[in-house]
């Protein structure tokens, strides 16, 4: 299932997303670029092999295991009641989502974590590119937090499954360059998590940074009020001051850096 779902339909559909957006994004641009474009698309794709191989060979198939584990075992809140499937599925994904949620709060209010989502928000840059961006210290991390809701919530493998290509795609969108027309991005973002919105997440601001910690829905942040959406995108500056010099961020600086003496930022 694994194979077919995730490697036969997922990669391929996530590719030609990826496409898409580098192609809007090119086209309609939201922030002005501080950097090389094609110098960061190697870094970035680079340090993203180890994380991807991760995700692919360990995180999917540990999920994926877990939900067969459930229901073998009959564990987990999906087994707490008897709804029709789709019912079924929809709170499963909900929860996985505000899992997702609080694994992304976590990353920045524990400091063993935040060393290695460092190397995430180190982009001087905001663009598709970023969105594969991950120290696979993070992804490694994952398994334990993420398996754990997976295996609270008792979802099925084809609902983890649908759930991660669905994520993996809106982690693609939010983190594009893709100016939308402002008013269809306000009504997006009541329901989803927008490229204006995440652009705030990445601010070098502190206080901005701590917000918009969503993945697909954002009405997290709503619920939590940990929503900040009134900051102009002309006014973001992206990325974390004390990590300001371009010409160190190298592809072996970032992979060393959660290895490293994290500098104030």
């Amino acid at each position: 299932m694994t194979n077919h779902i995730f490697g036969g339909i997922g990669i391929p559909v996530l590719f030609a997303l990826y496409l898409f957006l580098f192609l809007m994004e090119s086209k309609y641009q939201l922030r002005k670029r501080v950097q090389g474009r094609w110098r960061r698309i190697v870094i970035n794709s680079i340090v993203s092999i180890p994380a991807f191989t991760l995700l692919r060979f360990l995180f999917i198939p540990a999920m994926v295991w877990l939900a067969h584990l459930n229901e073998n075992l009959h564990f987990g809140l999906n087994y707490l009641y008897d709804l029709p499937k789709p019912a079924e599925l929809i709170l499963a994904f909900l929860l996985l989502d505000y899992g997702n949620y609080a694994w992304h709060m976590l990353n920045h209010k524990l400091t063993f974590l935040w060393r290695f989502h460092l190397v995430h928000h180190t982009d001087r840059d905001l663009d598709i590119t970023t969105a594969f961006r991950f120290h696979f210290g993070e992804l490694i991390g994952s398994v334990f937090f993420r398996g754990a809701i997976t295996f609270l919530s008792g979802a099925s493998p084809l609902t983890i499954l649908i759930y991660e290509i669905i994520f993996e795609a809106a982690t693609e969108f939010h983190h594009s360059n893709w100016k939308l027309p402002s008013t269809f991005e306000k009504i997006l973002n009541k329901i989803i998590v927008t490229p204006g919105m995440h652009g705030i997440h990445h601010s070098v601001v502190s206080n901005e940074r701590d917000t918009n910690y969503s993945v697909i829905f954002s009405f997290w942040d709503r619920i939590h009020r940990t929503i900040k959406l009134d900051i102009p995108q002309d006014e973001v500056t992206i990325g974390i001051p004390s990590y300001f010099n371009m010409d160190e961020l190298t592809v072996g600086f970032l992979l060393k850096l959660p290895f490293t003496k994290i500098r104030k930022s």
